[in-house]
């Protein structure tokens, strides 16, 4: 088995190489040739969470889950939030594969997801990117939405204002004016917005959203956390990475319990990969992609993870 430990991850995977790898990861469950298991995820106290998220991609050969979860307490302890861990087995045999440390790899998955919706949905001429959160996950966001789109600035908003900062300054790297807003501005100047909190109520309203726009919902994948209205959701057209998931721990769980969508309402954002769904259809629509976060990306991004990590000579092999 290869261990692939947390601190070579950066060397190993880039941003676009997480691109491509959600890219085929949406497809191959949108052609039937992979899926998900049911997600384990449990509460601790104390705002901890922790999780299993697990499945079997036949086109890509990989078969494997990822263990972990959300720790409010780690940044007084000086490390991220989120740990986790993702393993991988022969999916003939059941044999152990390899070890990876999933952190950055959860960040780089997330924001590919994201940024695969603004390719695919956004309105071509979009040039305002609104931010709603400004934790250690945005800043992944910011930066894979700038690969897809020009954007000409970026309007932010965080319950704690004084986290902007620090969003502004990655900002500014890419080149992108800077500024933090109310709620209601940025939907009145954002043609994208990502929303990325750990937030269990409705942040950002219907009435502060355009006609238009085109929404990135990637903090919801826990029962009870929401950032949006479900008012909202009820006038878009509504994409997911996997419906049963969106529906159950996602954003849309609180429209579905509210009766204002059903699952018939949303479609997997690998339909618009392989043509079987037009995606945006106007200029005026409003798009949403609850982004809940599978099992199976994390299992494509550890594969390029372990395949780099072998072709550089790279990890720690043990017998098991």
């Amino acid at each position: 088995m290869l261990i692939v430990p947390e601190r070579l991850i950066a060397e190993l995977v880039s941003p676009a190489d997480a691109f491509a790898a959600i890219e085929a990861c949406f497809a191959a469950m949108a052609r039937g040739e992979a899926y998900n298991f049911p997600v384990v995820r449990e509460a601790l106290g104390e705002g901890r969470q922790y999780g299993f998220k697990s499945g079997l991609d036949r086109a890509g050969s990989r078969l494997g889950v990822k263990a972990g979860g959300y720790f409010p307490a780690n940044l007084a302890r000086g490390i991220i939030n989120h740990q986790s861990s993702v393993f991988l087995f022969d999916p003939e045999t059941g044999r152990p594969l390899a070890m990876v440390g999933g952190n950055l790899l959860t960040a780089l998955r997330t924001a590919a997801a994201s940024a695969i919706s603004i390719d695919r949905l956004a309105r071509k001429d979009a040039r305002v990117l609104g931010m709603v959160g400004a934790g250690h996950q945005a800043g992944f966001q910011l930066r894979a939405a700038a690969r897809v789109r020009k954007f000409k600035r970026v309007v932010a908003w965080n319950l704690h204002p004084e986290m902007l900062p620090k969003l502004g300054a990655i900002a500014a790297e890419l080149g992108l004016p800077f500024e933090p807003v109310s709620l209601a501005e940025l939907g009145t100047h954002a043609d994208v917005i990502i929303t990325i909190t750990s937030s269990d109520k409705a942040s950002l309203m219907d009435a502060h959203v355009k006609p238009g726009t085109h929404l990135a919902c990637m903090g919801t994948d826990t029962v009870g956390k929401q950032e949006v209205e479900p008012a909202l959701l009820a006038r878009a057209t509504m994409f997911t990475d996997e419906v049963a998931q969106a529906i159950s721990i996602g954003e849309a769980q609180h429209a579905v319990m509210a009766g204002l969508i059903s699952a018939a309402d949303i479609a997997p954002l690998g339909d618009v990969l392989i043509g079987r769904h037009p995606g945006r259809t106007s200029d005026t629509e409003i798009t949403v992609f609850d982004g809940t976060g599978v099992g199976l990306q994390d299992l494509a991004v550890a594969g390029v993870a372990v395949l780099r990590a072998k072709e550089r000579g790279l990890g720690i092999t043990v017998d098991v």
